[in-house]
């Protein structure tokens, strides 16, 4: 402390000396401009003017309304000047009026000034160094925005000078409570860094003690400079490594690109390969972060066990593969790429899929690296194949890219499909294109040996084109396929040299007399006759075209020289006068090398061995084969070169570093700050512990927090409950400050949860308190369920968000019990706190492994349903119950036509009960039919599904006889998606692709309540949570049945009992998650009003779009 206090101390020694040097320096500039300011404006007019710019009329009246002494009259200028700038105009001649209003007391003012400054600081030195003590000033200002902007403006003066100046600012701000000072210090340390690189120790320093930052707002920018300041100092980062994973979710979009490309290069440097053969993938192995020294050397013998690090990093960076922002998506396919086991690279298919939809120069990047992960892993891409059929309105290099791609896809499975979509793109417009489509049908029939004589033979086709283009392609196409088996083929060569005449393309006719020399031997009589042509138009043919002549002519002459040697020596005379010294040289060459004299040397004898040798077939290969080399998603993989500033992926360590360098140490003052009365007791478990709260939080994050909402929005709430409103003077603090809190009390929550399971393990509960907590355990087990769907569902994040904070209010509740009892019997009320505690955060797995056993009754049970409800919602028992459902809709939808099936035809439809398979799932009900005249064997799901849904299959069915029928019940977990469940429907035979597409209304189950909960539960979901739309009706068109009907058809909800006869109120949960959907429908003559309420705000905005629908075709 007393050297870093030391340190201070010096540097503050230095930055006086140099606000000394500057303010001297601006004093004397001052001097310059003091006369008056009307001279000081003259000068920069006629300055702007001698640039041949001529003085804005308009500058001058901002400048008149800059000296105003009215703030309303500066606040508007100062708008209208960033105006300008952002329009891109130049408003640098403004400088001197504006500069002299940053000591202004108008916060508005103030910070419009500031924006101004940063922008032309750099251009402007010498007068923003006159304001060098304005912004020292500021830094110290009560308001966060001025104490930022301060230093944004300091760290753009570019002026060596007043280095140490910022070296001070940037170390004090870096202490600053307030998170968003404390950003801006992470970026000024870049611009720091830019400018006097030897400043980089005292930078790091700086860097390493944000690092340690808690909040969300920080991260991203501190790695950001660690990156550009200090990549390779990867010995920062051991310590913040388990907290950079857990609060990834929570960080801002840009800063979530540049934490995964740092922890992607990370993990290379620190955890074993996970792509060996002998590779074990438990998703608990987190056991083995427990072991001994000696039980961990035991170990080494044994097969591969994924590091829980390793295994946190991927499950942390697995939900923002729903992320709406595409830089994240394509951070995290690339993180996976490189860093996950092979069988769950898969994941990111989707995602990547999903951005095609973008901006051509999205989809340009995506479909690059969709390319290089083709080449290697067919299998990923290989069912969105239809994604990557060219349309009309693709430019060419996005049609280029998706013709690359279609032909990494190819198979023996699949090439029919694609040759015909070759087909079409021959024909088209772009003639880039078609040439290059060409070029993929011949890598196609080179890479599958079973097309290609279709692929000869359609290329043949195509030389009658009347296109040139497409002519000169399919024959240098054709010439590479004819060197695979050319004796087979030489009727092409046949017709090839009919056509020449037509053909103008130089290199297509280089290629036929290539072809023609090349396999004289097959064709004795026409390749003659083709020399002969050719020694007519020698003189005009391009150069390429008179090479291949010339060789033509030397091989004919070795191998017919009866009938060819004097066109031989005329045209080898032709070629010793052309133009060309290349063609010179070559027909010097094979004159030596063919014709015998007393000159000729050696060689002459081995002519034919020389011209005549069998040349190996090109290998047709993709141009983004030797891409791999460098990491996806990044400028140098795009340009296939090394960019400035690539940083190379190392290969895996052979041998894992120790993972005890990222242990951290617990943090007590937390503990004691929120439970005081239970301090003790609790320090001395923790010594017994050997993980700190930032590993508690690797086996807690996927179950509490990680799809939790930012955290202002999430610390908003859970202040909402633990406190009255409170009005906040300024926002941004108000933001940051709860942040912290909650993020300290999430720390404690987990904590308090680890040492529950503790117990639990040591001391098995007692028959009594297993049936009074049984229901806490049932309501986990909907919330393990949750926090499991969230990697594959973006509606599901803020449900656990909700959970958790409803989990932490419940802990407040129960430490004021324990408070009252500690005086008394401290120990036992914390084990049986401890019990209870540990029963409501189980996971469903830890009970009950096979969720078919499970009695029907218990999922159904209104009154256990109601203590789920009471415990996620409130303390006292709530009134919400399961009902049944109020309607249930006969439709079937078709799954497998009988004409695709060969004979199977199935049916689906949704049954709207509870399904009994699983509390996440929908239950559906299959109707399969056998109209073939054969009986159908083995009939069953296969256990490779290609969506992400968990499905529980029916059992096979061994036999179905001509024309019979069999209903069979499945249930499938949508995630509260509408997003179809693909799975392959198989005979004994056959297997058929199908998938099952659910609306929205089917993802909901009913519930009831009374009139007085609805409008509590209501009054919780508003805001964000609040979706509503208008809709005009008729008071004929339109009851209170029809709109029953007509809603509860639409979705399966339960009807709410209402004393209001003009407001029908409906109320549901999704299955999945078991958000709460409130559906009320006001009738005011002549509009109705819709209103729906949730935390999944996608399913709020679709049902909303269904009920419109629904309401507006309503009938009397």
């Amino acid at each position: 402390m007393c050297k870093m206090n030391e340190g201070l101390g010096s540097l503050r020694l230095e930055a006086a000396g140099a606000l000394r040097t500057a303010l001297i320096s601006a004093e004397n500039l001052q001097l310059t401009l003091k006369s008056d300011l009307s001279s000081e404006e003259q000068a920069l007019t006629n300055h702007s003017c001698g640039n041949g710019e001529k003085p804005s009329r308009g500058n001058e009246d901002l400048k008149e309304m800059l000296e105003n002494n009215k703030e309303s009259l500066k606040l508007e200028a100062m708008k209208r000047i960033v105006g300008l700038i952002a329009k891109g105009k130049n408003a640098s001649e403004l400088f001197p009026a504006v500069v002299k209003n940053v000591a202004s007391k108008n916060i508005e003012l103030k910070k419009l000034v500031y924006v101004y400054l940063v922008r032309y600081a750099e251009e402007q030195q010498d007068l923003a160094l006159l304001s060098i003590s304005t912004f020292q000033r500021a830094l110290k200002d009560p308001n966060q925005l001025i104490r930022a902007s301060a230093l944004r403006v300091l760290s753009s003066i570019r002026v060596p000078i007043i280095v140490p100046i910022m070296m001070l600012a940037i170390k004090e701000s870096s202490t600053d409570l307030s998170p968003y000072v404390r950003k801006t210090a992470a970026h000024a340390i870049q611009k720091l860094y830019s400018l006097d690189p030897d400043q980089k120790e005292h930078l790091i320093e700086v860097i390493e003690k944000l690092l340690k930052d808690k909040s969300t707002l920080v991260a991203g920018s501190v790695v950001m400079a660690f990156e550009e300041v200090c990549p390779d100092r990867i010995d920062l980062i051991h310590k913040n490594y388990r907290k950079l994973c857990n609060m990834l979710v929570d960080v801002e979009e840009w800063g979530q690109v540049v934490i995964i490309h740092m922890l992607t290069r990370y993990a290379r440097t620190q955890f074993v390969s996970p792509w060996r053969e002998d590779a074990v993938f438990d998703e608990n192995s987190e056991k083995t972060f427990y072991d001994s020294e000696e039980e961990r050397r035991l170990d080494e013998s044994k097969p591969y066990v994924m590091d829980p690090d390793h295994r946190l990093l991927l499950r942390n960076t697995k939900p923002l593969l729903q992320s709406r922002n595409t830089a994240v998506v394509m951070a995290v396919s690339q993180l996976y790429w490189h860093l996950a086991p092979k069988h769950e690279i898969s994941i990111v298919t989707k995602s990547l899929v999903r951005l095609l939809r973008s901006h051509r120069e999205v989809q340009y990047v995506v479909l690059q690296n969709i390319a290089t992960m083709s080449i290697q892993r067919k299998g990923m891409f290989e069912p969105f194949m239809k994604s990557f059929y060219v349309r009309s309105t693709d430019a060419t290099h996005i049609k280029t890219l998706k013709l690359e791609i279609l032909t990494n896809l190819a198979n023996e499975a699949n090439i029919s499909t694609i040759l015909r979509e070759f087909q079409t793109y021959v024909k088209s417009q772009d003639k880039a294109f078609a040439a290059a489509t060409i070029q993929a049908i011949g890598r196609c029939a080179t890479d599958i040996s079973e097309v290609t004589d279709t692929c000869l033979n359609g290329l043949v086709l195509l030389l009658s084109n009347r296109d040139e283009t497409v002519v000169a392609e399919s024959v240098v196409v054709i010439k590479k396929l004819l060197q695979t088996q050319p004796s087979q083929h030489s009727d092409i060569i046949k017709h090839m040299a009919k056509l020449f005449d037509n053909i103008t393309v130089p290199m297509a006719r280089a290629s036929i007399l290539w072809l023609m020399g090349e396999y004289c031997e097959h064709v004795p009589k026409i390749a003659p006759d083709v020399l002969r042509k050719m020694a007519k138009t020698f003189t005009s043919e391009e150069d390429i075209v008179k090479l291949q002549i010339v060789n033509l002519a030397a091989k004919l002459y070795l191998t017919n020289s009866k009938q060819t040697k004097l066109l031989t020596q005329y045209i080898l005379n032709l070629g010793k006068y052309d133009q060309n010294y290349d063609i010179r040289d070559r027909t010097r060459f094979i004159r030596q090398l063919i014709v015998p004299n007393e000159k000729s040397g050696a060689l002459s004898k081995y002519a034919r061995r020389i011209l005549m040798a069998p040349k190996p077939a090109p290998v047709l290969q993709s141009a983004f084969k030797d891409r791999d080399r460098f990491q996806l998603g990044t400028l140098s993989h795009s340009l296939n070169s090394h960019a400035t500033g690539y940083l190379e992926l190392s290969n895996w360590p052979s041998v894992a570093p120790d993972q005890s360098m990222r242990n951290v140490e617990v943090v007590e003052p937390v503990q004691e700050a929120l439970a005081p009365a239970l301090g003790k007791s609790k320090r001395a478990k923790s010594d017994e512990k050997f993980y700190s709260g930032s590993e508690e939080e690797e086996e807690e994050e996927e179950e509490e927090g990680s799809s939790s909402e930012d955290s202002s929005s999430s610390s908003g709430e859970s202040e909402s409950e633990s406190k009255s409103e409170e009005n906040s003077v300024d926002s941004n603090k108000s933001s940051s400050s709860q942040s912290e809190k909650s993020s300290s009390e999430s720390d404690t929550d987990k904590k308090k949860t680890q040492k529950n399971k503790k117990l639990q393990q040591q001391k098995p509960a007692s028959k009594d308190r297993t049936l009074k907590n049984g229901k806490a355990a049932n309501d986990k087990s909907r919330s393990g369920s949750e926090s499991d769907s969230e990697s594959s569902s973006s509606e599901s994040s803020s449900e656990s968000g909700s959970e958790s904070e409803l989990d932490s209010n419940s802990d407040s509740g129960t430490d004021q019990k324990r408070n009252t009892n500690s005086k008394t019997v401290p120990s036992k009320p914390v084990t049986k706190q401890a019990e209870k505690k540990e029963v409501s955060l189980l996971d469903l797995d830890d009970f009950s492994p096979v969720p078919v056993t499970t009695p029907k009754s218990s999922i159904l049970s209104p009154s256990l349903l109601s203590d789920l409800q009471g415990l996620s919602i409130s303390h006292s028992a709530s009134a919400l119950q399961a009902s049944s459902p109020v309607f249930v809709p006969e439709t079937s939808h078709e799954l497998l036509h009988r004409m695709t099936g060969k004979g199977l035809s199935a049916q689906y439809r949704f049954t709207r009960q509870p399904c009994i398979y699983g509390n996440s799932m929908v239950s559906l009900q299959l109707t399969l039919s056998n109209s073939s005249e054969q009986a159908l064997e083995n009939i069953h799901i296969s256990e490779k599904s290609s969506s992400g849904q968990n499905i529980h299959r029916f059992s096979a069915i061994e036999r179905l006889e001509p024309q019979a029928s069999v209903t069979v019940s499945m249930g499938v977990d949508f995630n509260d998606s509408t997003q179809a469940a693909h799975f392959q429907l198989c005979t004994k035979e056959d297997e058929f692709s199908v998938s099952i597409q659910p609306a929205v209304g089917e993802l909901l189950l009913p519930i009831t309540m009374s009139e007085a909960d609805f409008t509590k539960e209501q009054g919780k979901l508003v805001g964000m949570n609040e979706s509503s739309a208008t809709i005009s009706t008729t008071p004929e068109n339109i009851s209170s049945q029809s709109v029953n009907r007509n809603v509860v058809s639409a979705a399966n909800l339960g009807v709410i009992p209402s004393n209001q006869e003009n407001i029908h109120r409906f109320a549901g949960k999704t299955v999945s998650s078991g958000s709460l959907v409130l559906v009320s429908v006001a009738l005011k003559d002549p509009d109705a009003l819709i209103t729906v309420n949730t935390e999944q705000s996608v399913i709020a905005s679709m049902l909303l779009r269904q009920f419109k629908t629904a309401l507006t075709n309503i009938t009397p």
